[in-house]
């Protein structure tokens, strides 16, 4: 059986290097698009790109449809199946006008990768996941172990989560410089911390107890006092393997370097949770944590904006469309007290939070300069 398609390979090769330095898309998009593009070539048994076909679209439509998920145990999701068809349009349009396709096929064939309008609305629908309370946060914290120099810098990992939001990726790749402890703030500098998009940003720590900060606080004494590390080193070094007393590999301390990605991270947090007896909860979900929380403490626009801007998103609106939806019990709760509300009190509070919604709504062009809040 063929295992590839030597013309499709080079064809594949040439896109990739368009994604990653015409489009400037990084490793995981065109790792995504050579997934998305292995499932097609396995549907159509390597068939030539050249010899595409509106017909070999919609068959795979209905192949997709049809496989099952790896991470549950229904079919792929709806969301799945968009992502993938996604990237197969983007790859034949950009093909479209290619010498040798300009006369097979048309831009226009692409459109058949097109899910369903019901099935485009099901894929788009935001569903309501769980998140951890910073109660079983610190429950997590207080099972997990501290007698090795690895116990501690797990649970400082955890905690360090918590106090900055930051995502697994940007941690992975920080070093002890970008903390300032006096300050009370981590520098993301995309020059050197893998942030989303790139963006580099100061994130203030966020108020979620003295007892939380003092874990990190600890940790990075350790590091500068007990094993002289300095600025250049990492926050949360790799973990060394030797040889322990049984002659097999095992964990026997830290690396004076970085983990490489922030899947050791991930499954630092899996451990952390099933050990406490919680459900897993990754480390992306504390920043959903972080929104609960600046959603009850925020009073003002101005507030919630600064709240915002600490996670590093440019746009509040970004935090309360991708973040900030509410609980149902906790929505239950906030109906049933408005008719407990003095309207007169709250009018002007109300007047600057849709003021500060219909701008940013404005900014990310979902509003037209005609539209109001009216």
């Amino acid at each position: 059986m063929t295992t590839h398609n030597p013309a499709n390979e080079r064809i594949k090769r040439i896109y990739f290097a368009f994604l990653k330095e015409s489009q400037g898309h990084n490793e995981d998009t065109v790792d995504a698009v050579a997934s998305a593009l292995a499932r097609f070539e396995g549907q159509t048994k390597r068939r030539d790109f050249h010899a595409f076909h509106y017909e070999q679209a919609i068959a795979f439509k209905r192949h997709l449809a049809d496989q099952d998920s790896r991470s549950t145990a229904g079919k792929l999701s709806k969301a799945t199946q968009r992502s993938t068809l996604a990237h197969l349009k983007r790859f034949f349009q950009w093909l479209s006008d290619k010498p040798g396709c300009k006369s097979r096929f048309r831009y226009s064939d692409a459109e058949y990768f097109n899910l369903s309008d019901n099935d485009s609305r099901i894929a788009a629908a935001r569903r309501q996941r769980p998140v951890p309370t910073i109660e079983q946060i610190r429950r997590v914290l207080s099972t997990m172990p501290t007698a090795s120099t690895i116990d501690q810098r797990n649970r400082a990992l955890l905690a360090f989560t918590l106090l900055t939001g930051a995502r697994d990726s940007a941690i992975a790749s920080m070093k002890l410089k970008h903390v300032d402890l006096a300050a009370g703030t981590v520098f993301q500098d995309a020059r050197e911390v893998e942030t989303k998009f790139r963006k580099s940003f100061t994130t203030t720590f966020f108020p979620v107890g003295d007892d939380i900060r003092q874990i990190v606080l600890d940790w990075i004494a350790y590091l500068q006092d007990v094993l002289l590390w300095g600025n250049d080193d990492p926050l949360f070094p790799a973990t060394k393997m030797g040889l322990g007393e049984t002659r097999h590999f095992q964990a026997v301390g830290l690396e004076r370097k970085p983990w490489s990605d922030a899947g050791p991270i991930r499954s630092i947090f899996k451990s952390a949770f099933t050990a406490a007896g919680l459900s897993y909860f990754n480390p992306h979900s504390f920043r959903n944590t972080l929104v609960r929380l600046g959603e009850t403490l925020c009073q003002t626009p101005e507030a919630f904006k600064a709240w915002s801007q600490n996670l590093g998103h440019e746009g509040v609106l970004t935090t309360f469309t991708s973040y900030g939806s509410v609980d149902p019990r906790r929505q239950g709760e906030i109906i049933q007290s408005l008719g407990l509300c003095q309207p007169e009190a709250d009018a002007n509070t109300v007047r600057l939070v849709a003021e500060a919604v219909v701008q940013q709504m404005r900014k990310g062009g979902l509003l037209g300069p005609a539209d109001n809040a009216g």
